[in-house]
């Protein structure tokens, strides 16, 4: 006889008061307790020792030793289940260890046979335990026969049985996991996605309507956006493919006993781990096959009708099977599903869901929220740039958001992708600033408070802060007729500034509507709903309910100050109405009245003055023009410049920004009109006088050859130089320099032009420094064959070499702060070198007198640039130096 004397309880204290006939007796049904022991567990179903097992353990027990008998014969269950269940079982999957199908090598013959490996493996190794559950279940009747004899019934019939089962499945889990494989949870999870798969099949083949469930993936996605999503159909719907996934449908049963085989063996979290991932898995896919890369439709409906679809009705009918499914009649509101647009779904025979079943239905939406959120956030930039025709994708995500509350993964993710693909030197400005737009644009359905949106366009913001050219392009997009989006709402020749008036006159009808709905109710509702801003926000900005987005405040913010804004808009404007050929001026009156809403009628009274200029110009053009030739001999109307050809511009130089001056000699017709055009003006608006810019407006030209006809609408400069040719076909450089009026290398640059057009051939003079420039009056002078048309060549001021009409804001600021220099240079001459800050500080404290010093620090930072590119500076280390 042996057994373990270290262990409590084992009896053997009594053997000492024990006489040789009690040992030898306990000796004997001992042994015969150990042989039929061993006997009943090797014996594959044959219960012919369970007589003599049970004999012999009462007998034992009658010596007190009920707890050595239980010991014994659990350890021999644990020592033949080791041998022969656990070793076989896990033998089964061996051949497995490195063939168990993957993402990338799916091969369904290997599936196929995998899954009947794991029904034979469960089934054999479920058998051996119901056995030895016999054979325990024998001992436990023998001890608590026993017991009941020794206490006269009182014992309690269950407790026995009861503590042996649960040694014993403690026994059966612990044996089996201390010699897991580590691919057998993979090999489970392949075989429930395979099931789920094809039970998903399943229920796509007896749809009705594969088009409402989603199961349809090749369908067109602005179709299914269309689609109706009601509760009452959909929940009749399901109910009628309920049967498909009922508990008494053979691939369900054969998965349930499955779990049920995994559950029995102790594995009910790794079951349920396995179908849990595989649930997940489909469910993954499902999201990015009805998501895709197009953002033009609505794809979150579709995914959650195909989770009440296929994952919730396999699973309430695996708990069915399972006998898990459990009625709640009263089930807690937190319960019930968040993200469900209508109630929980009922089915058939039970009329409320589960609690299992509503868990499992949270899980799976927040994991389908989660999952189209990621594949959105990943995707964020493409779906921007492709605003608003994706606003359907936008409006996914934000609901997506709103349940999940991970903004903060879109903040670092979308600002990611912008510095890696739009702050870049590679991209324009204007195409960063129109990224910036849309970004405000679509974010501001996200987040209409604006708080994730301060985050997001800070480094946007701060990006475009250090390129020169931002406000020339802020101007031009939000004036232009093609600065809005030109996929946006509205008519294509809108500009920015008249879809964001549109915006806001939107947005002040919801307010008004807003207010006159408001009462005292309401607000204690508000007071109510209040909740603080997220930790993402910016405190100086207020709270969210007193924020709203203003696109043009936004891009303002980038430039700092308003006013920088408005004077590079008077420079653009200026620019565009000196350039004019007529008086139409209906768009830009347009424009300007919108930014008097936005800066005020103050900051832009010059361009209104400059505006009325071009109204003035027009009815003051009439009028000289009709007394001019009132007074005009008949002869004199006969000449070869008409008045009627003459349009002149009259401004207000005071109110318009520096105009660009530079001589030239026009031709002395147009100079006898341009003064009898004075004179008169003079006698019409005395005191007032005309001085002509000769440089700045445009000539219409009609030039006649032997064998074509051109028509040039050009600068005056250049009208000036072709006119030359007309009396003398061959000029030298120099010579039609002089006759122009303008230096060598302006002529140069200038008469490139006719050049380019073949109206003018070059060749070298006598004098190497020279140029002789021919007239070429039919096309083969130049080796050339064929005709040209009529067709009209435009050449505006500055279009050929950049030069503008009027001074640039940056000419205008350079000039303007050059009086600054000797303070600057004096400054750091006494102190040796200052930084940005100090010298602006500096200049603010100490120039007080005309002119004041009123300058940004962006613009002083500018001025300061430009001296150290002129080399008067050196910057180093964030300090300014003089040069030495």
């Amino acid at each position: 006889m042996t057994c373990d004397t270290s262990s409590s309880g084992c009896g053997l204290e009594k053997l000492e008061s024990l006489s040789d006939d009690s040992i030898t007796e306990i000796s004997e049904n001992w042994n015969g307790f150990c042989s039929a022991s061993e006997a009943l567990l090797k014996g594959s179903g044959d219960l012919s020792f369970s007589d003599e097992l049970v004999i012999r353990a009462k007998n034992l027990c009658k010596h007190g030793l009920a707890s050595l008998v239980e010991q014994h014969f659990l350890r021999c269950i644990e020592e033949i289940f080791e041998r022969n269940g656990a070793r076989r079982f896990w033998n089964y999957f061996e051949s497995y260890r490195n063939a168990a199908p993957s993402e990338t090598n799916k091969d369904p013959i290997l599936e196929e046979e995998i899954q009947q490996v794991i029904c034979k493996a469960l089934e054999e190794i479920s058998s051996q335990k119901q056995f030895q559950e016999k054979c325990l279940l024998l001992l436990a009747r023998a001890l608590q026969s026993y017991e009941e004899d020794k206490l006269q019934g009182q014992a309690n019939p269950d407790s026995t049985r009861v503590y042996l089962f649960s040694k014993y499945q403690l026994i059966v889990s612990s044996v089996l996991l201390a010699s897991l494989p580590h691919h057998f949870p993979g090999i489970l999870h392949w075989y429930f996605k395979g099931r789920l798969e094809e039970l998903s099949s399943v229920a796509a083949a007896n749809s009705e309507d594969e088009d409402e469930l989603g199961m349809d993936d090749k369908m067109d996605l602005d179709e299914k956006s269309k689609l109706p999503y009601k509760c009452g159909d959909m929940d009749s719907d399901i109910n009628q493919k309920y049967a498909v996934f009922s508990e008494n449908n053979k691939l369900v049963k054969n998965i349930g006993m499955v779990v049920r085989n995994l559950r029995d063996i102790g594995f009910t979290s790794m079951a349920e781990d396995a179908y849990a991932s595989a649930i997940f898995f489909l469910l993954k896919d499902k999201v990015h096959d009805l998501a895709g890369d197009d953002y033009r439709s609505s794809v979150l409906e579709s995914i959650k009708a195909w989770i009440q679809a296929v994952p919730l009705q396999f699973l309430r009918a695996l708990l069915d099977y399972l006998g898990d499914f459990t009625s709640c009649n009263d089930p807690s509101p937190g319960l019930k599903s968040p993200l469900a647009s209508h109630p929980s779904l009922c089915y058939s025979g039970t009329g409320i869901p589960s609690e299992g079943l509503v868990r499992w239905q949270l899980r799976l939406e927040y994991y389908a929220y989660e999952t189209l959120q990621d594949l959105r956030i990943a995707k964020l930039f493409e779906i921007i740039v492709d605003y608003p025709d994706s606003a359907p994708a936008i409006e996914d995500l934000k609901q997506c958001l709103e349940y999940t509350g991970q903004h903060s993964k879109l903040v670092d993710s979308f600002i990611s992708s912008l510095r890696y693909r739009l702050l870049t030197a590679g991209a324009s400005t204007n195409d960063i600033l129109h990224q910036y737009v849309s970004t405000i644009k679509a974010l501001r359905t996200i987040d209409p408070a604006g708080v994730f949106l301060e985050a997001v366009g800070e480094p946007i913001r701060e990006y475009l802060r250090g390129r020169k050219d931002t406000i020339k392009c802020i101007v031009t997009m939000l004036t232009d007729g093609t600065g809005g989006n030109p996929n946006g709402p509205g008519s294509s020749g809108d500009s920015l500034l008249e879809e964001l008036n549109r915006d806001e006159e939107s947005q002040e009808i919801t307010t008004v509507d807003d207010d006159i709905n408001s009462d005292e109710k309401q607000a204690w509702i508000n007071a109510q709903n209040w909740e603080p801003d997220p930790v993402e926000a910016d405190p100086s900005k207020g709270s969210r309910y007193r924020r709203k987005v203003d696109i043009l405040g936004m891009i303002v913010g980038i430039i700092g100050s308003k006013d920088q804004l408005v004077n590079e808009y008077r420079v653009m404007l200026a620019e565009k109405l000196l350039n004019k050929s007529d008086y139409d001026i209906d768009a830009e009156i347009r424009t300007l009245e919108l930014l008097k809403i936005h800066f005020g009628e103050s900051s832009m009274q010059k361009c209104e003055i400059m505006l009325n200029d071009l109204i003035d110009s027009k009815r003051t053009n009439t009028n000289i023009k009709a007394t001019i030739k009132h007074q005009l001999q008949p002869e004199q109307r006969d000449l070869d410049v008409s008045l009627d050809n003459l349009n002149a511009t009259i401004i207000s130089s005071n109110f318009w920004p520096p105009i660009q001056d530079e001589a030239v000699n026009l031709p002395e017709p147009v100079e006898q009109l341009l003064n009898d055009y004075a004179k008169r003006y003079t006698e019409v608006k005395t005191p007032r006088k005309l001085i002509w810019k000769k440089n700045l407006g445009s000539v219409k030209l009609e030039l006649q050859f032997e064998d074509r006809a051109m028509q040039f609408n050009v600068t005056p400069l250049h009208a000036s130089i072709i006119m030359q040719f007309q009396d003398q076909k061959k000029w030298i450089s120099k010579n039609l320099a002089a006759a122009v009026g303008v230096p060598v290398d302006v002529l140069n640059r200038r008469i490139n032009f006719w050049i380019s057009k073949g109206v003018l051939a070059e060749s070298m003079g006598a004098d190497s420094a020279d140029h002789a420039f021919t007239l070429v009056e039919t096309i083969n002078d130049t080796g050339k064959s064929g005709t040209i048309d009529g067709g009209c060549e435009e050449l505006l001021a500055g279009e050929d070499d950049g030069e503008r009409s009027v001074a640039s804001v940056e000419d205008q600021l350079r000039k303007e702060m050059t009086v600054y220099e000797k303070f600057i240079t004096g400054m750091l001459t006494n102190f040796g070198s200052m930084a940005l800050d100090r010298i602006h500080n500096t200049l603010k404290m100490f120039c007080i007198a005309d002119p004041t010093y009123d300058k940004s620090l962006q613009q002083l930072q500018s001025f300061l640039s430009g001296l150290v590119a002129e080399e008067k500076l050196e910057f180093r280390d964030g300090m300014y130096f003089l040069k030495k």
